[in-house]
């Protein structure tokens, strides 16, 4: 049996969520909390139920997208040739099957391939235009991202007009803008001189360095930026990888001074010991080899799917590991009143960072690890996150220690906590007077994903429930610029801009305001399945317990969280007070197909569509009445077959299943 079968949509729904919410944490906030290695796994986790249950994938899934973010204040622009992401290998096993997937696609054993190391600072691509410089932009998405030509124009080693005769028209080119180690160092010192919070890591300063406003600002970071690729080169001059490098140069662009060619997955092992060997002594950031077909035409031949480019993976290099003390266990209450530990240490050097803090999850990990205040305790990095202990040396442990418990009162409220049976997470039940909760709730409420205050950030949030403005989320309706002013940091064009931004969110569409009540199991896909059964909010504080599980994708948990949260008088009053204080989330047109032909019909997609996505194709049958599922059976009505459909099309073939082209399929819409 296989162990996805196991889980349901809410789990699912769960895991999306967790996923987006580390992608935040890496991306926009330039915090992470867990490694590349772990986040990955999340991410794998996630596409191995959804090749099991492809009709639960929604636009919105992690899956679908490439990892990082967009961002606030900056103009988006379109990508010409997408921006991907890398796919990650971990050891000597898993390039060697990188290794015979290229083989086989390219029908030949001998494939020379380029290394080279992979800088960790943010991804940038720059344009020229008969030599000069044009724009640049980052990541993003993947199709578009921010537009941060003003910011990378201050970077010194960037020229503003390329050298050489034959230069191309147009020349696009794809590299990482990094903080060197040295300057790294002097700002840190130069925040803590004066208070200021210490950055956990050169590639954190360095993508928020970046997404400063104002460009004066980025000049004085001292970023840098080498550039590896060639996106577009409209004289066709390069025809390899390996070439690609010596031809940067030649115009005047920095490149990185490592790189071999290799025929054999021995030869690419020799270069990652060697670079490993070196990691320390750069004077820069990286953390990996990245491994490439070598010559651009074999590159095209092998391709890309959605995500990552199948010509190329990215080696990552192990987590690294310290030796520390633990001085205290500390407790924090997050959104729900979940109560976490967190290993205060004596600050060490891992990684690039000085680290002081140690995530230890929960009571049952301290439980099961034995881990105590005072301990010698080795703590691991993969990448630049917040660390985890990963074990105690009891060789040291000094005597007398005690085993730590988890303390039973809110370290926050000091209300007594509580423990639910078969639920591992301890809990504040101090919704309503809980200084934590209340904080980490009215961040949650205010987020992008949600509300989307956008200039409302944490710190201000901080600073609101502090002072006693905001003791629940209509509050931040009722604020006064009298009241903005008295904040610290406050002058007239940062007040009328919250002001602004809070006026503009109260026309929220009706499933990030489910989204913003914080309703417990109620991720962004189910917010969306309940706006869409309900339409309003009116109605959808009305659906009873029968009705919404009779909503596909709605299970128990969910349905009874739904009842529970409107069945509560406080919460229904504080609806009712941000409706009357101008919060109008949108009424939604529920549109009925009548007796389509898709009602009551089962579908198994597969293959490549034109027109839409297979996530848009499964939505256009549900909403017709259909069902998506993910394996081709006896009872299955149609199949719906693009290019390179394969095992599924021969299956159905061999059952009689009627099989749709996508002409077939748009002729029935």
């Amino acid at each position: 049996m296989n162990p996805n079968n196991q889980f349901t949509q809410e789990n699912y729904e769960e895991l999306c969520e967790e996923i987006w919410h580390h992608n935040k944490l890496y991306y926009v906030k330039h915090a992470p909390v867990i490694s590349d290695f772990e986040f990955d796994a999340l991410l794998q986790k996630l596409e191995s139920i959804e090749r099991e249950h492809p009709d639960w994938v929604t636009s919105s899934s992690p899956s679908q997208r490439v990892g990082e973010m967009l961002t606030d204040g900056f103009l988006s622009v379109k990508h010409i040739i997408p921006m991907l992401s890398l796919s990650n290998t971990y050891n000597r096993d898993e390039i060697k099957e990188f290794i015979a997937r290229v083989q086989k696609l390219l029908h030949r054993e001998v494939i020379t391939f380029t290394c080279e190391l992979k800088m960790d600072g943010i991804a940038v691509s720059v344009r020229y235009e008969h030599g000069e410089f044009l724009r640049a932009v980052t990541r993003g998405d993947g199709k578009q991202g921010d537009d941060i030509t003003s910011n990378i124009r201050t970077l010194k080693n960037l020229p503003l007009r390329l050298m050489g005769k034959d230069i191309p028209d147009v020349l696009e080119v794809r590299g990482e803008v990094f903080m060197p180690h040295l300057i790294f160092e002097e700002l840190n010192n130069r925040r803590e001189k004066f208070g200021e919070q210490l950055w956990a890591n050169p590639r954190n300063a360095a993508a928020g360095s970046l997404k400063l406003l104002d460009p004066k600002e980025v000049a004085k970071r001292g970023l840098r930026v080498f550039f590896y690729g060639v996106a577009e080169d409209s004289a066709d001059i390069i025809s390899s990888q390996s070439e690609t490098h010596q031809y940067l140069q030649s115009v005047g662009l920095p490149t990185l001074e490592y790189h071999k060619t290799c025929q054999s997955i021995q030869e690419i092992w020799d270069f990652i010991e060697e670079i490993q060997e070196i990691r320390s002594n750069l004077p820069y950031d990286i953390d990996g080899v990245v491994i490439k077909v070598d010559a651009l035409q074999e590159q095209q031949k092998v391709g890309y799917t959605a995500k990552s480019p199948r010509w190329a993976v990215a080696y990552k290099f192990a987590a690294e590991q310290a030796t520390t003390v633990v001085n205290e266990i500390t407790v924090q209450v997050g959104r729900t009143g979940v109560l976490t530990p967190v290993a205060e240490l004596i600050p060490v050097f891992l990684a690039g960072s000085t680290i002081s803090r140690a995530t230890l999850h929960n009571e049952e990990e301290v439980v099961r690890k034995d881990i105590r205040v005072g301990d010698t305790v080795v703590i691991e990095k993969g990448g630049d996150v917040i660390p985890k202990v990963v074990k105690v040396d009891f060789d040291k442990r000094i005597e007398g220690s005690s085993p730590w418990a988890m303390p039973d009162k809110c370290p926050s409220c000091g209300s007594e906590v509580e423990r639910i049976s078969g639920e591992v997470a301890v809990r504040c039940p101090n919704i309503a007077g809980c200084s934590d909760q209340l904080l980490r709730r009215i961040s949650y409420f205010v987020a992008k994903k949600a509300m989307n205050i956008d200039m409302l950030g944490d710190k201000i949030v901080e600073q609101l429930v502090g002072v006693g403005y905001v003791k629940k989320p209509s509050d931040i309706y009722t604020l006064t610029a009298n009241q903005l002013y008295q904040l610290e940091g406050f002058q007239e064009k940062s007040v009328s801009n919250l002001l602004k931004s809070i006026e503009s969110s109260k026309n929220v569409p009706l499933p990030q305001f489910i989204m913003a009540l914080g309703i417990k199991y109620v991720g962004a896909g189910t917010a969306e399945l309940l706006a869409l059964k309900a339409g309003s909010l009116e109605n959808l504080m009305k659906l009873t317990r029968s009705e919404l599980l009779f909503i596909d994708g709605v299970g128990d948990k969910v349905a009874d969280a739904v009842i529970e949260y409107f069945g509560d008088q406080e919460n229904v009053e504080e609806i009712r007070r941000l409706l009357d204080l101008g919060v109008s989330p949108e009424v939604l047109e529920i549109v009925d197909h009548g007796d389509h032909p898709f009602k009551g019909k089962t579908f198994v997609l597969t293959g490549t569509l034109d027109r839409y996505s297979r996530t848009d194709a499964a939505n256009l049958i549900k909403e017709r009445g259909g069902k998506v599922t993910g394996s081709v059976s006896k009872k299955t009505d149609y199949l719906l077959a693009g290019e390179a459909a394969g095992s599924k099309l021969v299956k159905a073939e061999g059952l009689g299943v009627e099989v749709l082209s996508e002409k077939d399929f748009i002729g029935f819409l």
